[in-house]
């Protein structure tokens, strides 16, 4: 499992060919998002199938990918307008376990 820190922005990126390494990923990261791969920040990207995710980020010396696949459904990543959408570290580990954090409501303590 990775585990994000609350400090550490996650941008989403969309639908890419997960073909795409260190280099591909972070040129993508670069020219599509308009940042720095070695910022410190986590970029998350999946396929059109939405079934695989790759995700990019500096570790202190180079690039380090992150991937995980689904045998079976797709992951509820949300739309994404622009080229890019800043998702929170828990949005993000609830689209892992397969939740949709559109549709997801909390609870009432009472």
């Amino acid at each position: 499992m990775l585990t994000v820190p609350p400090t550490t922005k996650l941008w989403f990126a969309g639908a890419v060919d997960l073909r795409l390494g260190f280099d591909g990923l972070a040129n993508r990261v670069r020219s599509v998002l308009s940042a720095d791969p070695t910022g410190g920040h986590l970029f998350v990207f999946t396929n059109r199938a939405a079934n695989r995710v790759k995700v990019l980020y500096w570790g202190g010396r180079g690039l380090n990918l992150w991937c995980q696949r689904l045998e079976v459904g797709r992951y509820p990543f949300p739309p994404v307008a622009d080229g890019r959408l800043e998702l929170t570290a828990t949005q993000f580990a609830m689209i892992l376990d397969g939740l949709d954090p559109a549709t997801a409501r909390p609870r009432s303590r009472r």
